[in-house]
């Protein structure tokens, strides 16, 4: 369909003007430049977030597993596609690098995660502030990291910060919780979108901690909104609170998405072993020696870090046990000898991979003492038990657990080809020596051929070799980024897709990758934090599974904790049955997987007799079911959730309109496109062509010939987007041509297809006007592409009319030296008349909605101080009747005192209720006084060309 210089500048525009706040339009370049199946709950989602110019942000708050992660992709996207490029990422450490690759992958955005090590890296380079990286970068760092930075923070005025995991702040009313407190502080005034299955656990208050974080207008203080909504089963009360939340939060179920999103079942496998009589004796000196009071390998500010570690790697197998001990045994003799050396935290990160993730959000802070003469005598002797314990370690070559997964292996792999999957398994291990001894175990077994290891730095010979095939097979495609981190990721997750048969993953490597071509996943480790369990599974058993998937885990008949932290993580949380996973209830119970690692880790440490065991997991499941409160489980569904059918169209809407638009935008962008590298470019089908020649010189070196397709195909080629240095170039020379009035004829014969609505015009002819027409208004900006249009006989065309014609294929015939009639002005500045008061309604609306807000605001502190006077009064009344029944003439004399006390008292707060309501009122005029100076809008237009047609 060939299109004129004229419709090119025109589609130009259109792909590039700024929509208002509230239409799908706004997202259009981030979705169609995203390489996800966007589904039509993250869409809704995203629009919800900013829906008012007014917002200060949103609560999203979809039930686990919905991709709130790609909600947010959506957001920053369209952020960093209007130059907003200053973001934020707070998210548990260890999700750090998940949210860095789905945003390379997914949303192709640069991404830096700060830590330690990267930040003092870049004040090295000499940066003043780390959080503001020297080119344009989303920056992604952990809650601690961001409170101990909390200066840096609030120096950067962030266009979005985006909280994962947020539940973690919901008790920022609470001064003890510091990291919550910080960083509202740090973050106040900044949009924020936050991130949770589980807004509400324990108490209404965790609801008004996480409303107030995002917008502190939204209630009034903590004690007038205890008053207000403590009872909700008062007539209206529950409404008025359903309705105050309405604007800030966002829920969508699971059940409410089955049209769009599939999920398939888990099903459990136990695999039960007995420790050999050596590996027992192994197991019981490392447990009695970790359990003493004092260790020197073990300092006090990393005791239970450290502890924590060895067990799960005594765990693990004797390999990986043996070279912790030997790591510490070495650095005792370092130590002994004074010499200086790395700490345990350091060294041991080598084998156990999520040490880094676990440590940052680990806190102990006992100093070390210094060593006396008896103390280094008693160092000598640990020294020699460490070695002796690591000799014993290394003397036993077979592990019973290695066998167990033999015998699991074939059994899980008949249960997976009965469900019709495809053979393959992951294998998660916390140790890299593990993973090496397994790899060692498979090779000699039938399991032997398409193993592939994944860890955090893949250097093993087979990696190496499968990465360079990988590169030279996708030379010339985007797949090949030049990180080697990234790239060696790929390489490895599409080798186990297509010829692999068993990964060998350690936890910290396979964060962030997706599986949903695998079925099997093997816990041979067993990690104590649910949400990493979860995590695990949530590789293979996620959006695109079309199989159910089958968890393995494996179970130490001789340890009773180890048989409690199983029944614990598979009957209360259930993590390895069902179809979804561990529920949103469990999940927010537990608050941080950390915490929870360590009440388990000292259940180990302190018990170890059987019933000291089944004693402390009593309580610690006792403990769980309080925090499992089915009362705010039921008010937080009233609340928040709305009835199923209402969604359901609700969505069926929003997936019609965001295909539309979407299937629009693409189509427009690849027709442009054509049309400018005519002679360049072969185009293949849709949404696919070979770049042959370099048609912008300047750009040469970022825009390799090859072949080039629109996100979400097969991506063996390099990825076309509107943000692609090619489609910016495409669009900038569009828009920028100077174009002389032309006479232009459209040729609705040889448009495939019927347009009905032009076929009264077919043989007739006319004029056409194209603006431009801007309107900045609310702090935001808005693009209107007016066309005004009419036939010769002097009928105006409606808009709908207008842009169908300027669809069809059009032919350039002659440039025009006569004028356009005035009549094309006039239906201009009706359009712009008509645009303006669409636009004066909404923000009338925004603005009805703000100032109700504030409204409320101002009316929740008034009733916190008329309650005082009330409570006052109520006081009187009672010292007046225990008076009226004192016996004694000094009791009634006393009981008046009282009375004029309190009297006194409330005249007191009725002078300061007076001066507080007028300070009150004051407050909400200054904050009417300041939305009202957004509304002040202000316009312009530009004539992008104008054409007399033909439309044969």
């Amino acid at each position: 369909m060939p299109l004129t210089h004229h419709q090119a500048k025109y589609l130009a525009h259109e792909l590039t003007r700024r929509w208002s706040s509230n239409s799908v339009g706004k997202l259009a370049a981030a979705v169609a430049g995203a390489r996800v199946d966007l589904n039509p709950h993250q869409v809704d989602a995203a629009l919800f977030a900013f829906k008012s110019p007014f917002s200060n942000g949103a609560l999203l708050a979809d039930e686990v597993g919905l991709g709130k992660t790609i909600e947010a992709g959506i957001l920053l996207s369209q952020r960093w596609a209007e130059r907003k490029r200053r973001i934020l990422i707070i998210t548990p450490s260890n999700l750090r690098k998940q949210w860095h690759q789905e945003l390379a992958e997914k949303f192709f955005l640069p991404a830096t995660i700060l830590e330690a090590r990267s930040y003092n890296q870049a004040v090295k380079a000499g940066s003043t502030n780390p959080f503001q990286p020297a080119e344009p970068s989303l920056v992604i760092c952990s809650y601690h990291f961001a409170r101990n930075k909390a200066e840096d923070v609030v120096a950067i005025p962030w266009d979005l910060v985006v909280i994962d995991e947020a539940h973690r702040l919901r008790n920022v009313y609470k001064p003890s919780n510091v990291i919550a407190n910080t960083l509202k502080s740090a973050l106040e005034g900044r949009p924020k979108v936050l991130l949770t299955a589980t807004p509400l656990q324990n108490s209404l208050l965790e609801l008004y901690g996480l409303v107030s974080f995002i917008d502190d207008h939204a209630f009034g203080d903590l004690k007038s909104f205890r008053q207000q909504f403590a009872n909700l089963s008062q007539d209206g009360t529950f409404d008025v609170l359903k309705a105050r939340l309405a604007p800030l939060c966002h829920r969508t179920l699971r059940r409410q998405v089955t049209q769009y999103v599939p999920y398939t079942a888990r099903h459990a496998l136990v695999e039960e072993f007995t420790p050999e009589q050596s590996e027992d004796q192994l197991y019981q000196l490392v447990s009695d020696y970790l359990g003493r009071d004092n260790l020197f390998a073990l300092p006090p500010a990393q005791r239970t870090l450290m502890t924590l570690v060895l067990r799960k790697l005594l765990a693990s197998s004797t390999f990986a046990i043996a070279g912790a001990l030997q790591t510490m045994a070495r650095r005792l003799k370092q130590d002994l000898a004074e010499q200086e050396s790395l700490s345990l935290v350091d060294e041991l990160d080598e084998d156990y991979e999520a040490l880094d993730a676990t440590a940052e959000e680990w806190t102990e802070d006992e100093a070390t003492e210094p060593l006396s003469e008896a103390g280094r005598e008693a160092l000598a002797s640990e020294i020699a038990e460490l070695e002796a314990f690591a000799e014993l370690a290394a003397s036993i070559t077979k592990n019973a657990k290695g066998h167990a997964l033999l015998r699991a292996l074939k059994i899980a792999f008949e249960k997976v080809s009965g469900l019709q999957a495809a053979e393959k398994a992951i294998i998660f291990t916390e140790s890299r020596r593990t993973q090496d001894y397994l790899l060692r175990l498979l090779a000699e077994s039938e399991w032997s051929d398409g193993i592939v290891l994944f860890n955090g730095g893949n250097n093993d010979p087979r990696s190496k070799e499968i990465y360079e095939a990988w590169k030279i097979r996708h030379q010339g495609s985007d797949r090949v980024t030049g990180s080697r981190t990234a790239d060696m990721r790929s390489a490895l997750v599409d080798y186990f897709r297509d010829e692999g048969r068993i990964m060998i993953a350690t936890e910290a490597g396979a964060e962030g990758i997706n599986l949903q071509f695998c079925s099997l996943v093997i816990n041979y480790d067993l990690p104590w934090n649910p949400q990493r369990v979860e995590q695990r599974i949530g590789r293979c058993h996620r959006y695109g599974q079309k199989h159910d998937v089958v968890v393995v885990n494996f179970l130490n008949k001789k340890n009773a904790a180890d048989q409690r932290v199983y029944a614990l993580l598979a009957e209360k949380f259930h993590l390895f049955e069902g179809v979804f996973g561990a529920s949103d209830e469990v999940l927010g119970a537990i608050g941080s997987g950390v915490d929870f690692e360590k009440r388990i880790a000292t259940i180990y440490r302190q018990c170890r007799q059987p019933e000291q065991i089944k004693e402390a997991f009593d309580a610690l499941q006792l403990e769980l079911s309080f925090e499992i409160n089915e009362a705010m489980t039921t008010t937080r569904k009233k609340l928040l959730e709305h009835f199923d059918d209402e969604v359901r169209e609700k969505l069926k809407i929003r997936d019609q309109d965001s295909k539309a638009v979407l299937g629009q935008f693409e189509r427009q962008l690849m027709r442009l496109t054509r049309h400018e590298l005519n002679g360049h470019a072969e185009f293949q089908g849709e949404g696919c062509f070979r770049l042959l020649t370099a048609p912008f010189p300047e750009i040469a070196h970022k825009t390799p010939t090859g072949l080039y397709e629109l996100p979400r195909r097969s991506g063996e080629a390099h990825l076309y987007r509107l943000g692609h240095p090619l489609a910016e170039a495409v669009i900038r020379t569009a828009k920028e041509r100077s174009l002389v009035p032309a006479e232009i004829a459209f040729s609705y014969e040889t448009h495939e297809g019927k347009i009905t609505i032009l076929e009264p015009y077919i043989g007739q002819s006319g004029w056409l006007n194209v603006s431009r027409y801007s309107v900045d208004s609310l702090g935001q900006s808005e693009d209107y592409l007016i066309l005004a249009v009419q036939t010769d006989t002097g009928e105006s065309l409606d808009e709908e009319t207008a842009r169908r014609l300027l669809s069809l294929p059009g032919k350039h015939l002659r440039d025009l030296s006569e004028p356009a009639p005035h009549s094309l002005d006039e239906l201009t500045r009706r359009e712009q008349a008509r645009i303006g008061r669409d636009i004066s309604e909404r923000n009338a609306q925004f603005f009805e909605a703000e100032a109700t807000k504030l409204d409320h605001w101002a009316d929740d502190l008034k009733v916190g101080l008329e309650r005082e006077i009330k409570d006052i009064d109520r006081q009187i009344k009672e010292a007046r009747r225990a008076a009226s029944a004192a016996l004694t003439l000094e009791e009634k004399l006393a009981g008046q005192k009282q009375i004029k006390v309190l009297e006194s008292h409330r005249k007191e707060r009725r002078r300061n209720l007076f001066d507080a309501q007028d300070e009150i009122d004051n407050n909400r005029e200054r904050l009417i006084e300041k939305i009202e100076g957004k509304l002040k809008s202000e316009s312009s237009k530009e004539d992008l060309f104008t054409i007399r047609w033909r439309l044969v």
